[in-house]
């Protein structure tokens, strides 16, 4: 592969597809942004309810009908709910809660629109002259049908259907110039650099063949090679080559989305000509221009006729190189609109999306949900990717607290009191079985409590009635319960090995008769993340996991549920072993029941190789407990040594404040704790860093969940020592040791400080680069 990977030519863009919600979405979509809490229906009980309808009609009655149609370049498809052919009436389903009148009139113009268009395209595939149009909307809790039934012609669908499509035309001609160009540029498109680093030429090949193979990989790579750049780029190389439609750069932090943002700018430096849009996904909570008011028409500005205002604001959105979060700001206060809001937007125009894993990979992912909607193809970028295996986990697990429902009880409406009265009292029954026959705070189930579990479904089922019914009433400790109970209920649908439910008990509160009160968490704690990444994984053209600390690669290609065609690459490192000078102090122990004992060895080796070489140094340590006491002794006796600790809770500024003194003119030692803000994702060249102390081997504590997940590893994997805790302990040394060198001119020292780093099964998971003396 060339710097300017050539290929064969993209396959012909004939046709612009767009899917029937999609079209009406852009063109009858009308009004206020109006996001005030309705308690509609979830997932499943939309499925559900669609299900009910469906299941009343006649044996003929046909459902899930495919339909496409053509209005010159636009190709136009989807699927009708059903069709009555005694009847001759075209059905589409809508599942709702409370009082149907009190749903938007745009709400209602959009599913209408929706109807319509499916209408004309059935009438055309069919031959038919006319059709009877039925929107059926779906009390949930009444499982009541409303019927809105309309007559047309099929010449007046297809006058409407027309009217829509013309409407889209132009923009999607534009859309097609603009795919054509992009792709021209990207077949011409050269690396922006003379020539690739050392390692990148590697990670880049693999990305571009994973792409033509449309497999997965797994890519480690060393720090310092430029892995942004070196994964933008081919993959930028396959858009044009291999029909990608969108590229998504997800990362686990902030400073891995601007690293990608900066590759783009890069790249697009070298090729002026190209038309590349790059969009940034900001949070809501910081992209919010007014947190004070409520997303809709009455209260917020921007929410008012938000609608009516988006065209102008999307097509000047478009034309901008950059929409990182600053620009997509800029665009919409200019139109008077949401900026968060219009991002979710302008998703659907954008060619890169830099965002946060969440964004595909959580239970209600955007992107994910749109990929699927719209049959995009795609090729998803996921930097640091060692964090995926614990972030998936966090997304696919769910939490319970005993204490929140009890003070929730006391304020609780009458009309919601008796369901929640009902979950406590199932609550309590399990704490009190779990006291008697266990005696102890923590007990893992092999199945769900199913009353408990039914109590707190028919909970979130009472509250959204009871909100639905009083649309006035708000309470935002009830709708945070309503929440998480919700994602509770939905995660206990899909309940299985992958997880384990279990039960934290702790005592020390009062009970009405002075007693000693129980309080529990339940916990439905998601330990293999799979089961629910593989349909991710399986929506992707390709997906490219990437990190420093990838290794062993079936660890995470197990956990994450990676298609069975994955393939590996370890990138040969540009390293060299005289750059980094490794120390074993295999003479002191850092496990829990030694560490008193280590402080003193600790300080003193500290104290030598900073009186040998000064400079700037990172000291991690297991625990801040432990961190703190290292500390205190080391400045009692070296007390010329600058020190400075990461604190137990830590603001941005404080974060910039501490890595501020790391200049390159600077001497001293910063304590840290592994796998926190400093242990990976921070870059100290040159003098900025010049070795660390690492006083740990990393392992998770040794605790009840552990030692649950430690078991569930073994019997699924048949590893669950490492699974649970050599491999996750490792990855974080591994992370924080890479902080020293991080360009081919520098150099420093590592010390690896615990007895168990000179054990040979130890060792050969540390990097191959690497001289570790024996």
């Amino acid at each position: 592969m060339g710097a300017a990977m050539t290929d064969a030519a993209p396959r012909p863009v004939a046709q612009y597809t767009v899917a029937v919600r999609a079209l009406c979405e852009f063109t009858a979509k009308a009004g206020d942004l109006d996001l005030r809490f309705t308690p509609s229906p979830t997932a499943q009980e939309g499925i559900a309810g669609h299900g009910v309808v469906t299941s009343r009609r006649d044996d003929d009655y046909q459902r899930e009908i495919a339909l496409t149609g053509d209005f010159g370049p636009l190709h136009v498809r989807g699927r009708a709910d059903g069709y009555d052919p005694k009847r001759n009436q075209l059905e589409e389903i809508k599942t709702f809660r409370g009082e149907l009148e009190r749903m938007p009139g745009n709400h209602r113009a959009l599913h209408w629109a929706q109807l319509k268009v499916y209408g004309h395209l059935l009438c055309a595939a069919r031959a038919l002259p006319s059709l009877r149009l039925a929107l059926v909307y779906y009390d949930i809790g009444s499982q009541k049908e409303t019927h809105l039934v309309e007559e047309h012609s099929a010449a007046a669908l297809q006058a409407y259907f027309e009217e829509q499509c013309g409407r889209f035309l132009a923009w999607a001609e534009a859309e097609l110039a603009h795919r054509a160009a992009r792709d021209e540029q990207l077949q011409a498109l050269r690396f922006p650099h003379a020539d690739f680093r050392p390692g990148q030429r590697e990670l880049a090949e693999a990305m571009y063949k994973a792409s033509t193979r449309s497999c997965a990989l797994l890519a480690q790579a060393p720090t310092g090679i430029g892995k942004s750049i070196g994964s933008l780029f081919p993959m930028l190389k396959a858009a044009a080559a291999h029909g990608h439609d969108k590229i998504f750069f997800l990362a686990a932090k902030t400073s891995g989305r601007r690293m990608a943002l900066d590759a783009v700018e890069n790249i697009k430096e070298g090729a002026p000509l190209l038309p590349l849009r790059t969009l940034e996904l900001a949070a809501r909570n910081t992209a919010c221009e007014h947190p004070d008011k409520s997303c809709h028409g009455e209260s917020c500005t921007l929410a008012k006729g938000f609608y009516d205002r988006l065209p102008a604001a999307r097509a000047a959105a478009v034309q901008q190189p950059m929409l990182d979060r600053a620009g997509v700001r800029a665009v919409a206060l200019a139109h008077d609109v949401c900026p968060y809001y219009l991002q979710s937007e302008l998703v659907r125009w954008a060619d890169v999306i830099v965002g946060d894993y969440n964004y595909y990979f959580d239970v209600t992912a955007m992107l994910y949900s749109l990929t699927v909607m719209n049959d995009w193809r795609i090729a998803i970028l996921a930097d640091e990717a060692h964090n995926m295996v614990s972030r998936a986990r966090k997304m696919y697990s769910a939490e319970l607290e005993h204490g929140g429902l009890r003070l929730l009880r006391k304020t609780a409406p009458a009309a919601i009191k008796k369901a929640l009265d009902r979950v406590h009292r199932q609550w309590s029954a399990l704490e009190k079985e779990q006291m008697a026959e266990h005696g102890g705070e923590y007990r893992a189930y092999e199945a769900l409590p199913e009353k408990l579990v039914n109590a707190l479904q028919t909970a979130a089922t009472e509250i959204g009635d009871y909100m639905a019914e009083n649309p006035a009433w708000f309470d935002a400790d009830v709708l945070d319960f309503y929440f998480a109970v919700l994602h509770f209920a939905r995660l206990a649908e899909n309940f299985g090995e992958h997880s384990v439910f279990d039960v934290t008990i702790s005592t020390g509160g009062k009970n009405h008769g002075g007693g000693t009160r129980a309080d529990s968490v339940l916990c439905l704690r998601n330990i293999v993340p799979a089961p629910f990444l593989q349909p991710r994984f399986a929506a992707a053209r390709t997906t490219a996991l990437f990190s420093a600390t990838l290794s062993p690669w079936n660890y995470y290609s197990d956990t994450l549920g990676m298609p069975a065609d994955t393939a590996w690459v370890d990138v040969a490192s540009p390293f060299q072993a005289a750059q980094l000078t490794v120390h074993i102090a295999g003479h002191i122990s850092t496990r829990y029941q030694h560490r008193d004992r280590s402080l003193a060895p600790i300080a003193q080796l500290m104290g030598e190789q900073y009186g040998r070489q000064p400079g700037n140094y990172l000291a991690f340590f297991s625990s801040f407990d432990y961190l703190d006491k290292a500390a205190d002794l080391f400045q009692r006796e070296h007390p010329h040594v600058t020190v400075w600790r990461q604190p137990r809770r830590m603001g941005e500024a404080e974060r910039e404040a501490f890595l501020a003194r790391f200049t390159e003119t600077g001497q001293g030692i910063g304590f840290a704790v592994l796998g926190g803000a400093f242990g990976e994702g921070i870059d100290l060249p040159g003098a900025r860093l010049i070795g660390a102390f690492i006083a740990t081997l990393g392992l998770p504590q040794l605790n009840p969940v552990n030692e649950r997940i430690r078991e569930r590893m073994q019997a699924i994997f048949g590893a669950g020592y490492d699974y649970t805790y050599l491999y996750p302990g490792l990855q974080k040394v591994v992370q924080a040791a890479g902080r020293v060198i991080r360009t081919t001119s520098d150099t420093g020292t590592v010390y690896l400080i615990d007895d168990r780093f000179a054990r040979p099964e130890i060792r050969a998971l540390l990097p191959a680069w690497w001289h570790v003396p024996g």
